[in-house]
């Protein structure tokens, strides 16, 4: 029953650990691997009118909010003596800029930052359509009725109807009548006649995203409303699709509106940019229930300790295996992840330099206390000070020689060394010279092996960003906890007794 419960409790560890880690990447989308960049596209809207003289200027230019595909989270507008606002209209977002008087010709900016986000390709806006203005002429009703019918016999419900109708207008068979309803653009016409067959349609306007784009128009599309969703259609062929490089910028409405001024114009300009995905994912996710509970919610100084400690269990899981599955005989049970989390401060060979030069002399001094034959506590304390005044002679040395990373030394533990000193010098006494050196490089072997994982980019970007991962790592140690099988170093000790 024992068993039964002990491997239950490694199952929950484990699912809870995942399970935590898959809501945070979902609410967050803090990336798994470190160093992964996304592509940021900055667009502008370059907005360029003739201002009637002394006359008050109001410019109302329809903005993007939801975008399906797409995640803004970034937006400023450039308008030298210029008030600017933005509001929500029944027709959308809105820039307004505002001013009492303009001379000569003016020109207003507007930029945001835009990244691809998959989570968002179902947006769903609401239900609003343009209503048409297009007064038909006789020969146009009767071009209009005969295209009509033609789409509804050939279809089976809105979306069919869509297809086959821009189809017609692409169709040399029914080019008379499409050429009697083209006095205006040609989506306009369409959205008309979507309209009057009772479908809800839209004209949208789209930005084909190319890096380095200046004065780019926007794209005509037509968009209907069906099974509970908009969907998009490209007017010239037909295609049905959210194609991934095409952004919408104006959904139903007028674009630009103008008062005291004429000849408005606006155009486009874009650039890709890589940015980090993990600095995107703080910035644009920092109000997510995860986000309040991050570590990244705490003092910068209390980050670095925290970035420390999270990386104990890696190299904790590295003395584990390397104890329980090889053998390898150590100073003290962890005494080498100890010493591994001084090497992330000291640098590999700095700290291996410093550590064996640190404990030679401070066995060399406790067998002189040793010879005057001083109670236990009494050793310790004296190797302590000792400890702490190689130290410092180290960091003094290393500075005046020109080494930085000398300065870093404190960070070895001071009362784990003078212990570790106190316990090689008994060992000496009692099992010799060998023994010392085999448990002291064995230490440093298995502190060297922690550190290069828990310096990996992979290590210290899990521990830090997803901590519950490190229930898995606890889960493991728990299971090697059961291991009661031969060691590596054993079957070579017992190669004699091989069954031949």
């Amino acid at each position: 029953m024992m068993r039964y419960t002990f491997y239950a409790i490694l199952s929950i560890l484990t699912v809870l650990a995942i399970f935590i880690a898959y809501q945070r990447y979902t609410y967050t989308h803090i990336p798994l691997i470190p160093g992964e960049s996304k592509s940021i596209w900055l667009i502008e809207a370059k907005i360029e009118f003739e201002p009637k003289k002394n006359k008050p200027v109001l410019v109302s230019l329809n903005i993007p909010n939801q975008v399906p595909g797409y995640s803004i989270f970034f937006e400023q507008s450039s308008s030298a003596g210029y008030g600017f606002n933005i509001v929500q209209t029944q027709k959308g977002r809105r820039a307004q800029w505002s001013t009492r008087e303009a001379s000569s010709k003016q020109t207003l900016f507007y930029k945001i930052q835009v990244m691809n986000d998959k989570s968002n390709i179902h947006f769903i806006d609401k239900k609003t359509n343009t209503p048409h203005n297009i007064i038909w002429t006789e020969p146009q009703e009767i071009a209009k009725n005969d295209l009509l019918q033609k789409a509804f016999s050939l279809s089976s419900d809105d979306d069919t109807f869509t297809r086959e109708l821009i189809k017609l207008f692409a169709s040399n068979s029914t080019k008379e009548s499409t050429s009697l309803l083209l006095t205006k653009p040609k989506v306009d016409v369409i959205n008309a006649l979507l309209q009057e067959a009772g479908v809800k349609s839209r004209v949208s306007m789209g930005l084909q995203l190319e890096d380095a784009r200046r004065n780019q128009p926007l794209i005509p599309m037509i968009e209907i409303y069906h099974n509970e969703q908009w969907l998009l259609y490209d007017p010239n062929t037909a295609k049905q699709s959210l194609q991934n490089d095409l952004f919408l910028w104006h959904r139903g409405g007028s674009l630009i509106e103008l008062t005291g001024g004429s000849n408005a114009n606006v155009s486009f300009s874009m650039v890709e940019q890589k940015m980090s995905a993990l600095e995107l994912a703080r910035a644009h996710h920092d109000d997510s229930a995860f986000a309040l509970f991050s570590i990244y919610s705490l003092p910068i100084e209390e980050q670095s300790l925290f970035k420390m400690l999270l990386l104990l269990p890696m190299g904790a899981l590295v003395t584990v295996l390397i104890r329980l599955l090889i053998g390898i005989r150590t100073s003290g049970t962890f005494m080498p992840v100890l010493i591994a989390m001084a090497f992330l401060q000291t640098t590999l060979l700095p700290g291996l330099i410093t550590f064996i030069m640190i404990v030679a002399i401070g066995l060399m001094l406790r067998s002189y206390l040793s010879y005057l034959n001083l109670l236990l506590v009494s050793r310790i304390a004296s190797t302590i000070i000792i400890v702490i005044f190689i130290i410092v002679a180290a960091s003094l040395l290393g500075h005046n020689l020109g080494f930085h990373t000398g300065l870093t030394v404190a960070v070895f533990p001071i009362i784990i060394l003078a212990w570790t000193i106190e316990r090689m010098s008994i060992l000496w006494e009692e099992d010799g010279a060998k023994e010392v050196l085999i448990q002291g490089f064995g230490s440093l072997f298995v502190a060297t092996l922690a550190y290069l994982v828990m310096q990996s980019d992979l290590a210290e970007h899990l521990s830090f960003n997803y901590p519950e991962l490190n229930l898995i790592v606890l889960a493991v140690i728990m299971l090697m906890g059961r291991y009661t099988g031969y060691r590596l170093s054993e079957l070579y000790r017992f190669r004699e007794f091989k069954v031949k």
